[in-house]
């Protein structure tokens, strides 16, 4: 699998009894710690609400539809990727109507190497969300620290009469001396001072 080792969640949506018996071979439980199986797409919407999955295979068509919109859905949330199973027939209106939202589309039928290999790429493309959602979260959080510093400047230069460069090494001055971020200082001075 690579230089990473990452056990998954998965919800397959499919009402397909031959599909299903296979489900132990086709998602490996050194690589699947959670399988949900449903039958029906109110059914997925229903465990999709309940919590989120890394991965939803959808093995269409379905007794309440094709499952082409809760796929897009599924992909439009953050950190899913959606792989869906399409029959010879259905498979190019399926990829035209999810290929905007990023859900992977396979042809029935589908070989055991081939629908690895759709689950590998599912992988590959959970690991990147994953590294995107990381990068998201320290970007906001560098953005709250430097609007917390800010505060705290306005606040020293307000009720304290210092100038805005002294404020501003004050804070770092002080979170240097303590080993803390200038955002901890920040709150404390605002905190305080506010």
């Amino acid at each position: 699998m690579g230089s990473f080792e990452r056990v998954y969640s998965a919800l397959v949506v499919s009402a397909f009894p031959g599909f299903n018996a296979s489900l132990p071979s086709l998602f490996p439980a050194s690589r699947f710690e959670t399988i949900r199986l449903v039958g029906s797409l109110s059914a997925a919407k229903r465990a999709w609400s309940e919590r989120t999955f890394d991965l939803v295979a959808i093995n269409s068509p379905l007794p309440d539809g094709i499952g082409t919109r809760f796929a897009a859905d599924v992909c439009d949330s953050p950190g899913a990727v959606a792989l869906m199973l399409a029959r010879p027939e259905d498979c190019a209106s399926v990829w035209e109507t999810t290929a905007a939202s990023g859900v992977f589309v396979l042809q029935k039928p589908a070989s055991g190497p081939a629908f690895a290999n759709a689950l590998e790429w599912a992988e590959r493309a959970r690991e990147r969300l994953r590294r995107v959602e990381a990068r998201a979260t320290s970007a906001e959080t560098k953005l709250e620290e430097f609007r917390l510093v800010n505060r705290a400047k306005r606040l020293l230069v307000e009720r304290q009469g210092l100038d805005e460069e002294t404020a501003h090494r004050t804070i770092i001055k002080t979170a240097m001396d303590r080993c803390v971020s200038k955002g901890i200082v920040a709150k404390e001075i605002i905190d305080k001072l506010g």
